[in-house]
């Protein structure tokens, strides 16, 4: 089991020897999310303990006695935010994301919640990789571990749609589990920094795209997943001969008419 796992994910039994209460586990989990409010909205070095022991009205014995120190309280946070992706990877109305409209619907999803947090912030598990990841090699190891276990969960929907023929067989489960992870991370990142929706959107269609390039021919792809090949049949009539130019108008109108 890998760090994250064992120190961060997972509330521990007891502490110092002493086992855990219930009102133990919700004084820790309590002190681990206002932590984790904190270090999403001012970042990890802009966090102090003390900032965390005021905000989660706890005092500093009993901070002292849940995390030895503020290492202890990122690694928990970590674990935090890593439950808190996994768990918006695996919400009902997402199924087992192993459909072209369950992967829409996550895409969709996503930006929705970009939106709502004003584009600000970021990703909560991306922006603490992008802190922490050269920190020191067990939390590098533990980022990449959950990084790991996020890829998973699209892997496991993609290779399922392969086994099912939606895929083709060339398709590639790893690949196209990577590609979306990391149009999420890099649009997300970019979206962040210029307070603007449209890099995550254009970077999440772009590599849903590619996914629906693997597409078995007589498999019927979402509504968003058709545009790229609406774009190219609009821009190919408006450089075709002008004689064929009216009929090609009204087939792409036609097209349009039926994606939408």
């Amino acid at each position: 089991m890998s760090s994250i796992a064992a120190a961060a994910v997972e509330v521990p039994e007891s502490t110092a020897g002493s086992p855990l209460t219930r009102k133990g586990r919700a004084t820790r989990a309590r002190i681990v999310k206002t932590a984790a409010d904190l270090i999403f909205e001012r970042g990890v070095a802009g966090t102090s303990i003390d900032d965390v022991r005021r905000e989660a009205k706890v005092s500093g014995s009993q901070m002292s006695h849940y995390f030895q120190d503020k290492r202890s309280l990122v690694h928990a946070v970590i674990g935090y935010q890593l439950d808190t992706v996994l768990d918006f990877h695996t919400q009902p109305e997402l199924g087992k994301l192993d459909s072209f409209e369950a992967l829409r619907l996550w895409a969709d999803l996503n930006i929705e919640k970009t939106l709502k947090q004003n584009v600000e912030g970021g990703c909560s598990f991306g922006s603490l990789a992008g802190e922490l990841a050269e920190s020191d090699p067990r939390t590098r190891a533990d980022l990449a571990a959950g990084y790991d276990r996020w890829a998973r969960i699209l892997r496991s929907g993609l290779a399922a749609m392969r086994r099912r023929g939606d895929l083709r067989a060339d398709a590639k489960p790893d690949l196209l589990a990577s590609v979306l992870l990391s149009a999420h991370q890099g649009g997300s990142l970019l979206s962040q920094t210029k307070r603007d929706i449209k890099p995550l959107r254009d970077a999440l269609d772009a590599a849903l795209d590619y996914v629906y390039s693997f597409a078995a021919d007589d498999t019927q792809l979402p509504r968003s997943g058709r545009r790229s090949a609406v774009r190219k049949s609009a821009a190919a009539a408006k450089h075709a001969p002008h004689a064929g130019q009216a009929r090609r108008r009204h087939e792409n109108a036609a097209t349009v008419s039926r994606v939408r």
